[in-house]
């Protein structure tokens, strides 16, 4: 027992002086964090974690979420030392270009991170989202005598996290879905960079946390090894709540110098003064990255259990395959992120001649037609299921007592929709969207942004996307957030003209990989077009696309996304009466476009056909590239008003006549 008291004290001295040194080379980081936590490092990956080094995405492993993600040297040190494809020489590239160990975690770049983290909150919402997946999981493929999916998810979470408003957002939510799978350890040490967390934030946290439905724990010493254990044993019995264990510790304990300060938070802790840290924890001072042997024998021995659990799990999952072949077909296609044959053809074809149809409308009857076939297709709205039309009607909503349920009340938490996704989206098997309107899309941009980091394929849907909407008026008229959406790389916007294009937008969303995909449906019904009189729909995969060709060579171009389309289409009907040949151009998503080869570009966009008209009501921003500099756009340059569509329409020249006359105007 004294020999093992001992390895694993020098374990956990070898963590946190690897953690200084590391910070110390970079000159760049936040050291005190990661040494302080060493000890709740060493509880969850030598005695809690299940995983396996050797294969990071072994579908049963537990998730890990450092939320904290500044500490981001803590969990790289135990990656490393575990036996993850990590190796020392990365633990000295710390925060270097090129390097694995980015200055936050960063999902895809080092073996073994779950989630891209670092703005505060996110990790603590992504867990959520991560423990609905587990509980819809294990709802749809366990079954009696095959536990196919019981894993955790541990969280670390620091001040900062509970400061932000994400995070009570999503706390609420998962009190409120009793996501007993949930364990987050919550670091309270009293430091944030402006020195004592006194000067800003005094709350009760553990209250707060019962309030929403959670266990609550407290830890007094994060140094106290046994006490932590005993905490997480009773986390993990406890399954109808998740869990929060509130852990005080000291900031860069061991530095006799910082410890307990703010200096030893967002900084080095300098050469001087990481001597003194190495003399008080028996190392010799003149050594950096000095791992002992011992140390990383004993935690590659804790490592390689993994890989038999994994063998046992696989050993499971045969006997089920055997079993239930249709299941365990249905979910290694998912894992693999294949779609099912014969799903296309469920895409519902609109008539010219059928009554004018909001797009919104069209997403809703496109979702629900593709669902039988797309079982892993799941996801909600933020309280505005009949509004953004994505209510799954042959499905029950996932509850505390109903995890097969594929329609999600997120209630009115935007951010935390966004964020649950993400997390719902890196559970391999599951194909999640999420639903509100474009305005609020504001209080998603973390999230958003994050899934386009991480190269993973939420599908966010935003209705009432214009001024269209009409009386709700300038707080709910989108004007800025397409040009805004369309700004950030990896992330494709697509807002559809009409049913059919809603039906292709779908489509390309639901085949969308490596990144997030933005869809943007009307509150306001718009017609159909004839595809039989027109351009093909599924033109939309390319992002733009020819809908109607002037009578001769195009004196003009028109181009217009969404509800646009049709008010262009009526546009071209006079100009060619008057004799200007008029080329309509469809262009739901410039990222589509960008996509095409030069050949596809000028048979869209002719260079030498320079006098083009774009014509969409949200903010011109961008698009002078496809106008070009003969060109002109009709966009709106001010915030909308309270009133009918139809009287704002006129207001801010959004008619036929208006239309025509900016046209004309470029000949």
């Amino acid at each position: 027992m004294e020999n093992t008291k001992d390895i694993e004290k020098l374990a956990i001295d070898t963590v946190r002086v690897l953690s200084a040194d590391a910070v110390q080379k970079a000159n760049s980081g936040h050291p005190g964090t990661a040494m302080a936590l060493a000890p709740m490092g060493h509880v969850l990956w030598s005695k809690f974690l299940n995983y396996n080094p050797k294969n990071p995405d072994w579908a049963n492993r537990d998730r890990f979420i450092l939320s904290a993600g500044h500490a981001c040297i803590l969990q790289y040190s135990f990656l490393y030392l575990t036996g993850y494809d990590l190796s020392l020489d990365d633990i000295k590239q710390f925060r270097q270009l090129n390097s694995k160990t980015a200055g936050h975690p960063e999902y895809g770049l080092a073996p073994g991170v779950d989630v891209t983290t670092g703005p505060l909150g996110q990790g603590f919402a992504n867990g959520v989202g991560f423990a609905i997946a587990q509980k819809h999981l294990a709802a749809r493929y366990n079954k009696p005598g095959f536990d196919l999916f019981n894993y955790n998810i541990y969280a670390i979470t620091s001040d900062g996290d509970m400061m932000e408003g994400v995070t009570s957002e999503a706390a609420s939510l998962a009190g409120h879905l009793q996501l007993g799978n949930l364990i987050y350890l919550y670091d309270d040490n009293h430091i944030s960079i402006e020195g004592s967390t006194d000067i800003a934030f005094n709350e009760d946290v553990s209250a707060r946390f019962r309030a929403y439905g959670w266990q609550v724990q407290e830890v007094s010493d994060v140094n106290d090894t046994h006490a932590l254990e005993l905490a997480l044993i009773n986390a993990k019995s406890e399954t109808q709540k998740p869990s929060l264990i509130r852990v005080r510790s000291l900031i860069a304990y061991g530095s006799p110098n910082k410890s307990g300060t703010a200096g030893s938070h967002g900084s080095p802790l300098g050469a001087d003064e990481i001597k003194l840290v190495k003399q008080f924890f028996g190392f010799d001072p003149e050594k950096s990255f000095n791992v002992p042997a011992e140390v990383l024998k004993y935690y590659h021995e804790k490592g390689a259990k993994g890989e038999g659990k994994e063998e046992k799990w696989n050993k499971l999952f045969a006997d089920y395959k055997a079993k239930y072949p249709e299941l365990a077909a249905e979910y290694e296609a998912a894992f693999k992120g294949e779609l099912p044959a014969g799903w296309k053809d469920k895409l519902p074809v609109f008539k010219g001649s059928d009554p004018k149809m909001a797009t919104r409308q069209a997403s809703g009857k496109v979702l629900n037609a593709v669902a039988p076939s797309l079982p892993n297709l799941i996801g909600g709205a933020a309280d505005l299921a009949p509004s953004t039309e994505t209510n799954l009607k042959e499905y029950t909503s996932f509850t505390s007592e109903d995890r097969h349920g594929r329609n999600f009340h997120f209630g009115i938490r935007e951010h935390a929709m966004g964020s649950a996704l993400n997390g719902m989206a890196l559970t391999k098997g599951l194909l999640p969207f999420g639903a509100t309107f474009l305005m609020f899309s504001e209080y998603m941009r973390p999230p958003i942004r994050l899934a386009a980091i991480m190269k993973i394929s939420p599908i966010f849907v935003y209705t009432h996307d214009s001024i269209g909407l009409g009386e709700d008026g300038t707080t709910h008229q989108p004007v800025e957030q397409l040009a805004s959406l369309r700004s950030i790389p990896n992330l494709t916007v697509i807002r559809p003209a009409d049913a059919n294009e809603s039906a292709h937008a779908w489509r390309v969303a639901i085949e969308k990989k490596g990144g997030p995909t933005v869809l943007v449906f009307t509150r306001q019904a718009l017609p159909i077009l004839d595809q039989d009189k027109y351009g093909k729909a599924d033109g939309l995969e390319k992002g733009a696309y020819i809908v109607s060709e002037g009578s001769k060579g195009p004196d003009l171009i028109l181009i217009a996304t969404g509800s646009e389309v049709s008010l262009i289409m009526e546009a071209q009907t006079k100009l060619e009466a008057e004799g200007i040949s008029t080329r309509v151009v469809s262009f739901p998503s410039w990222e589509l476009f960008e996509k095409q080869d030069a050949a596809y570009k000028e048979k869209v966009l002719p260079k030498a056909s320079r006098k083009r008209l774009a014509v969409e009501m949200a903010s011109p921003m961008g698009w002078h590239k496809y106008t070009t500099d003969e060109g002109d756009m009709l966009g709106m340059t001010t915030f909308g008003e309270s009133a009918p569509a139809e009287d704002l329409y006129k207001h801010f020249g959004f008619t036929v006549e208006n239309v025509v006359a900016r046209a004309k105007a470029l000949l």
